[in-house]
């Protein structure tokens, strides 16, 4: 990459993701020692927007999804295209196929698995051969719990020689004080991009635990040891845990990924662990049956999108279509105002076969989606331009192989921090 004027590029810094990630990279550029840019459609409204939430980038370049040669030549100027330019199912490919062209590495944000496949199939091996990291699925899903798993599985490896054997991971969101607002949670891209994947090839995998794992004896493996339950459940804390939102069948295809391929550069046979997560609705005991409502109703709407995507392709996309028109657009998310107070933590529970227990805390500060997602993605394009931070791997990787164990200090500037601590041996 030798040659190159830029480090990152954020291309679709008008959204209301893109514009956070511009804004972080103002922030972090200089001490990071970066030289950044911001990439669109149109330059002038980049820059307007921008403007309105005090960002000015150093330069704003002209590129569009639809115009390969414009991709292709903003990938030959940067070391890393952040990409922000959803649904990916529709927009992502030309992009990663212009950053393998061009050798520039790539990271977006999507959470659509079956688009994730595709990009396996079609271009990991050039990336190898390239050199290239390409990086999906690097925002709140599933970067904290990919890393954080990672840091479990590396650290029961190294002081007593086991794999894991379960991993619970709950995490645990603060919204700011107020009456909450529906755009609060789910934005009109995310929105899109369900639809995208629903009315898409392949969407019949989602719920498939092994969807990015090599289809061999470690997928069968993966499936039998660690299926996607949708079945919410209630602690003895009185805490109800609900299926993951805004779906549960996003990190645990990217987790086990990062497992299997961990094991076939180690050598060694895969060794998949069970896998559960949830959301944590607290409250007290008079609320509990309200509490319980919200998780079977949110888990009734997964099982619903479950067995809607085993549809036939057609009837699907007739449905979608209609939907999608009546959604909001990419436009519509939460609040500025509101982005900051947000607070969450992520927990994960980790046990080897022979009991002994991690326990690696995630607290971050920030809208989980839209606000720390931002920032997690800039500090991955930081890390990424510079050589030496993260591992000498190519191809189409996850968040935790791409980025390393070693790099979770770095997202302290992102205000998400990790911690590990050990637990009980039984």
């Amino acid at each position: 990459m030798s040659g190159r004027d830029l480090d990152v590029v954020v291309l679709g810094a008008t959204g209301v993701t893109g514009r956070r990630v511009a804004a972080y990279l103002a922030g972090r550029a200089q001490s990071a020692g970066v030289r950044w840019a911001v990439a669109a459609r149109d330059a002038g409204r980049a820059h307007r927007q921008l403007a309105e939430i005090g960002v000015a980038a150093p330069e704003t370049l002209v590129a569009d999804v639809g115009d390969p040669a414009s991709l292709r030549r903003l990938a030959g100027r940067t070391r890393v295209v952040l990409d922000v330019v959803g649904p990916y199912t529709l927009y992502g490919a030309p992009v990663i196929e212009a950053c393998v062209q061009s050798g520039a590495h790539y990271v977006d944000l999507t959470g659509e698995i079956p688009f994730v496949r595709r990009m396996i199939d079609a271009h990991d091996a050039a990336a190898r051969a390239a050199g290239v990291k390409i990086v999906q699925v690097c925002g709140f899903e599933s970067l904290p719990p990919d890393l954080a798993i990672a840091i479990a599985a590396e650290t029961a490896r190294e002081r007593w020689q086991e794999p894991l054997a379960s991993v619970e991971v709950q995490v645990t969101i603060t919204p700011p004080p107020g009456a909450p607002r529906p755009s609060d949670m789910i934005s009109g891209g995310t929105l899109q991009s369900l639809f995208a994947v629903a009315a898409g090839e392949g969407a019949e995998t989602i719920a498939d635990p092994a969807a990015l794992v090599p289809e061999d004896g470690a997928a069968r493996a993966v499936r039998a040891a660690s299926p996607i339950t949708l079945v919410p459940k209630i602690e003895r804390s009185g805490a109800v845990i609900a299926p993951m939102a805004p779906a549960p069948f996003i990190n645990p295809a990217v987790i086990h990924r990062t497992a299997v391929v961990a094991d076939i550069e180690a050598g060694r046979a895969a060794s998949p662990f069970r896998y559960r997560e949830g959301v944590v609705i607290g409250g007290s005991v008079l609320t509990l049956p309200l509490r319980a409502g919200m998780a079977g109703a949110m888990a009734g709407t997964q099982v619903a999108l479950r067995g809607f995507a085993r549809t036939s392709r057609p009837l699907r996309s007739r449905i979608v279509e209609t939907f999608a028109h009546l959604a909001p657009g990419s436009g519509y998310g939460p609040a500025a105002g509101r982005l900051e107070a947000w607070r969450w933590t992520l927990a994960v529970r980790a046990r080897t076969g022979s009991g002994r227990e991690l326990r690696v805390d995630v607290d971050a500060d920030g809208h989980p989606g839209y606000l720390a997602t931002a920032r997690m993605l800039g500090e991955a394009g930081v890390l990424l331009c510079r050589d030496g931070l993260t591992p000498a791997r190519a191809g189409c990787l996850t968040p935790a192989l791409a980025l390393g164990t070693a790099s979770a200090p770095s997202f302290e500037h992102a205000k998400v921090r990790f911690s590990l601590r050990s637990g009980r041996t039984s």
